[in-house]
C-alpha cells in the first residue's frame, strides 16, 4: 500500500473538523441589529477587495503558466502544477477570510455573555483558517504524488506547485499588508493622534476599511503565506532526494538507502519521499485534538488567555513528536530522523515562546516600552527598535542550533525534515493566529455598537492576546521559513550543479564556490540588498496608501455636515475603495522585483553567483523579518498596556506616544515583515524550479 494514503485521509479529517467547526460558528447568534449591519458592511469590503485582487492575480498567473510551458527543459506539467498550486493558496485564503468574516459579530455578541464564550468562537472561526491550510495541503501535495511521481520530470512539477502557491501568497501578503495597514495607520493619525477621538469611533470613516484590512491581510494573507511555507517544506524534502538521484545516483542510493535500511534503493527512495507527508498527516490529527484543548475561565487576565492557547500549542506539538517517532519506526527509518524532527518542533516552540516575550505586554521589554513613552515620541521609537534588534538573537540560534542538530543526524535530508516538523502543527498553530483579527473586529464593533464597557473589555483581552498570538505566528512563519528556504537552496546547488554529494551525505564545493570568488562576492553583496530595498517599497507603499485615507477622512469632516459631532454618518465605502485601489496599485513593483531579481542574478551573473544571492539575502531577510516582527508587536502592545490605565492611561501624553510607536510597527509587523519570508522563499523555488534553464548561463565571471 501506498502510505501516502494515510495523509489524504487525515486531510479528510481536517475538512471534517472545518465542517464542525463553521457549523457550530454559524450557529451562534448575530448579534443586534446594529452588530449586523457592522458586520455586512465589513465582509461586503472584504469580499469586494480579495475579488479584485484574484482578478489581478489570475491575470499573472496565466501569463507565468504560459511562459512556463513555452520552456522545453519543463514543460506542460509544469505549468498545471503551478496554476494548481496557485489555486489551493488561493482556496485556503478565500476560505479562512470567509469564515473570519462570519465570525467577527458573533464573537461580538458571544462576549456579551461570557469570555470563554467570545474565545471560541473567535478561536473557532480561526481554526477554520488553520485546518483548511493544512488540509488543502496535504490534498494538493498527494494529488500531484499520485499523478507525477514517477515522472521523470517530477523535479520539475513538485517545485512548480510551490512556485504557484508562493506567488499567489506574495500577492495576497503585499496587497493585503498595504490595504489593510494602509487603512489604519491613516485611521489612528487622523482619528486619535489628530482629532483626539477614540479607537473605532464611527465618526472616522476609515474604521470599516481598518476592519476589512484586518481580514484581508492578516488572516487570507497569513493564509496563503503560511499555506506555500507549508507545502514547501515537503517539496523541499521531495526535491532533494530527486535531485540527489538525478544528479548523483552513485552517492544519493547507499546515502538514503543508510537513512532506511532493510529496504531497496528504490523502496528506500519512496519511503523519504513518504516520511515528511506522513508527518505532515500526523500534525493535522495532533493540531485537531489541540484546538479542542483552548478554553478559559472568566479572568479577563492576558497569562490565563495565553495559557488556554498555549495548552493548544503543546499539546498539538507532543503529539506530533510521538506520532512522528511511530512513523519513523514503521517506516524503519534511522532514529536519527527522530533527532531532525524533535529539533525542528522544539525550535519552533521557543522560537514562539521568544516572540512572546519581547512582545506581549505581560512581560519586561514591551512595559518598558510602555515607560520610555513618558518621554516622548522619540523615546517610545529608540526603545521599541531596540526590543526589536535584540529579539533577533533567540530564533537565529535557535534555527542554527536545529540545523546543526539536523544535520548531524540525517544530513541535508535533515534539515528540510526539520522544517516539515517545525510547521507540521500550522493547524493549531495558524488557528491561534488568525483568530487575533476576529478578535480585534469584534472589539472594534463592540466599540462601534455602542455596547456597555464589559463587553468592550473581554474583547479588549482577547485583541491584546491577538496581538501576541499574530506576533507569534508571524515569528513562527520566519523561523520555518529559513529551515524550509535552506532545503530548497540547498535542492538548487544539486540541481544547477553547484555542489556534490558524496556516498556518507557530505557536501563537496567547487572552487567556483569560495567565498573569495568574485561571482559569490557580487552575488552575495546584491543578495543582501534585495531585502532591504523590498522593506523600503512596501514601508513606502503602506504610507502613501495612509496618507489618501487621511485626505478622505478629513474632506469628509470638513463637507458633511454633522459628522464630527456624530449627528451623519461617514461614507465608509469611500476609504474601503481608496485602499483598495492604492494596494493593488502598490503591490506590483515588490512582487515583479522578487520574481525578477534572481532570474537576473542566474543569467548576468551565473549559477554561482545565484548560490552567493540567496544565502546573503536569507541571513539579511532572516534579520529584516525578526526585528520588524517584533519591534511592531512590541509597539503596538506598549500602547495597549498604556490604554489598561499605565503611565496616565488613554489619553495621557504617554498615550500620544505609544499611539505614534503603534502607527510605525503596523507596517512593520503587518506588511514588510510577513512578506519578507515569502519573498525569500519565493526566490528560492523560483531559481530551483528554473534550475535547468539558469544553469546553462556562464555568467560574466
Amino acid at each position: 500500500m501506498d502510505l501516502v494514503w494515510i495523509s489524504v485521509i487525515c486531510g479528510l479529517l481536517g475538512f471534517a473538523t472545518v465542517l464542525y467547526f463553521v457549523r457550530y460558528v454559524l450557529r451562534q447568534s448575530e448579534g443586534t441589529e446594529r452588530i449586523r449591519e457592522i458586520s455586512g458592511a465589513i465582509k461586503e469590503g472584504a469580499l469586494a477587495f480579495i475579488h479584485r485582487e484574484y482578478r489581478t492575480e489570475i491575470l499573472v498567473i496565466i501569463i507565468a503558466a504560459i511562459l512556463l510551458a513555452l520552456i522545453p527543459a519543463l514543460g506542460w506539467k509544469t505549468s498545471v502544477a503551478f496554476i494548481f498550486g496557485a489555486i489551493c493558496s488561493m482556496g485556503a485564503g478565500y476560505a479562512g477570510m470567509n469564515m473570519a468574516i462570519r465570525s467577527n459579530g458573533r464573537t461580538t455578541a458571544a462576549a456579551k455573555e461570557s469570555l470563554n464564550q467570545g474565545l471560541r468562537v473567535s478561536f473557532r472561526g480561526g481554526a477554520v483558517m488553520g485546518l483548511t491550510v493544512v488540509s488543502i495541503g496535504v490534498i494538493g501535495l498527494s494529488i500531484l504524488y499520485f499523478a507525477w511521481h514517477r515522472d521523470p520530470n517530477f523535479l520539475a512539477v513538485i517545485p512548480a506547485f510551490g512556485t504557484g502557491a508562493s506567488l499567489v501568497a506574495l500577492f495576497a501578503r503585499v496587497g493585503g499588508g498595504i490595504f489593510t495597514k494602509g487603512a489604519d495607520a491613516g485611521s489612528d493619525l487622523v482619528g486619535k493622534v489628530e482629532a483626539g477621538i477614540p479607537e473605532d469611533d464611527p465618526r472616522n470613516a476609515a474604521v470599516i476599511a481598518d476592519f476589512v484590512g484586518d481580514n484581508v491581510g492578516d488572516v487570507c494573507g497569513m493564509g496563503a503565506d503560511l499555506f506555500e511555507s507549508y507545502v514547501e517544506t515537503v517539496v523541499a524534502a521531495m526535491t532533494l532526494c530527486i535531485v540527489g538521484v538525478v544528479v548523483a545516483p552513485e552517492a544519493i542510493a547507499p546515502w538514503v538507502a543508510k537513512l532506511f535500511p532493510s529496504r531497496s534503493p528504490e523502496a528506500s527512495l519512496q519511503a523519504a519521499w513518504w516520511l515528511p507527508m506522513l508527518i505532515m498527516a500526523g500534525g493535522i490529527i495532533a493540531s485537531i485534538i489541540g484546538c479542542f484543548f483552548v478554553r478559559v475561565g472568566e479572568k479577563v487576565e492576558m497569562a490565563a488567555l495565553l495559557g488556554a492557547l498555549r495548552r493548544g500549542t503543546l499539546t498539538s506539538s507532543i503529539l506530533t513528536a510521538v506520532f512522528a517517532f511511530i512513523i519513523i519506526q514503521l517506516l524503519n527509518a534511522q532514529i536519527g530522523l527522530f533527532w531532525a524532527v524533535l529539533a525542528g518542533l522544539i525550535a519552533g516552540v521557543l522560537m514562539g515562546e521568544s516572540t512572546n516575550y519581547y512582545t506581549s505586554y505581560a512581560f519586561k521589554p514591551t512595559r518598558d516600552i510602555s515607560e520610555a513613552s513618558t518621554f516622548g515620541g522619540g523615546a517610545t521609537m529608540v526603545r521599541g527598535f531596540a526590543v526589536g534588534l535584540i529579539s533577533t538573537w533567540p530564533p537565529v540560534i535557535l534555527v542554527a542550533i536545529a540545523t546543526i542538530i539536523a544535520f548531524h543526524f540525517a544530513s541535508f535530508y535533515g534539515v528540510a525534515i526539520a522544517a516539515a516538523s517545525m510547521l507540521s502543527t500550522l493547524g493549531v498553530t495558524l488557528a491561534t493566529d488568525a483568530y487575533g483579527p476576529v478578535a480585534d473586529n469584534a472589539g472594534g464593533i463592540a466599540t462601534m455598537a455602542e455596547l456597555p464597557p464589559e463587553v468592550r473589555e473581554r474583547t479588549d483581552a482577547l485583541d491584546s492576546l491577538g496581538n501576541t498570538t499574530a506576533a507569534t505566528g508571524k515569528g513562527f512563519a520566519i523561523g520555518a521559513a529559513v529551515l524550509n528556504a535552506l532545503g530548497l537552496i540547498l535542492s538548487y546547488a544539486l540541481a544547477a550543479g553547484l555542489v556534490s554529494i558524496t556516498s556518507d551525505g557530505k557536501i563537496t564545493a567547487p572552487p567556483e564556490l569560495s567565498l573569495l570568488s568574485p561571482s559569490v562576492i557580487v552575488g552575495m553583496l546584491v543578495g543582501a540588498l534585495i531585502p532591504a530595498v523590498f522593506v523600503a517599497i512596501t514601508m513606502k507603499s503602506v504610507g502613501v496608501t495612509a496618507g489618501l485615507i487621511v485626505e478622505e477622512v478629513r474632506r469628509q469632516w470638513r463637507e458633511i455636515p454633522g459628522l464630527r459631532e456624530g449627528k451623519a454618518r461617514a461614507q465608509y465605502d469611500r476609504c474601503v475603495d481608496i485602499s483598495t485601489k492604492a494596494a493593488l496599485r502598490e503591490m506590483l513593483a515588490p512582487s515583479i522585483m522578487t520574481v525578477i531579481a534572481p532570474i537576473l542574478v542566474g543569467v548576468i551573473l551565473g549559477k554561482y553567483a545565484l548560490g552567493g544571492f540567496l544565502i546573503s539575502s536569507l541571513a539579511t531577510g532572516f534579520i529584516l523579518a525578526v526585528t520588524l516582527n517584533n519591534a511592531g508587536g512590541a509597539w503596538d502592545n506598549a500602547k495597549k498596556w498604556i490604554e489598561a490605565g499605565h503611565f496616565g492611561g488613554k489619553g495621557s501624553d504617554a498615550h500620544k506616544a505609544a499611539v505614534v510607536g503603534d502607527t510605525t510597527g503596523d507596517p512593520m509587523k503587518d506588511t514588510a515583515g510577513p512578506s519578507l519570508n515569502i519573498m525569500l522563499k519565493l526566490m528560492s523555488v523560483i531559481s530551483l524550479l528554473l534550475a535547468p534553464v539558469l544553469s546553462r548561463f556562464p555568467g560574466i565571471f
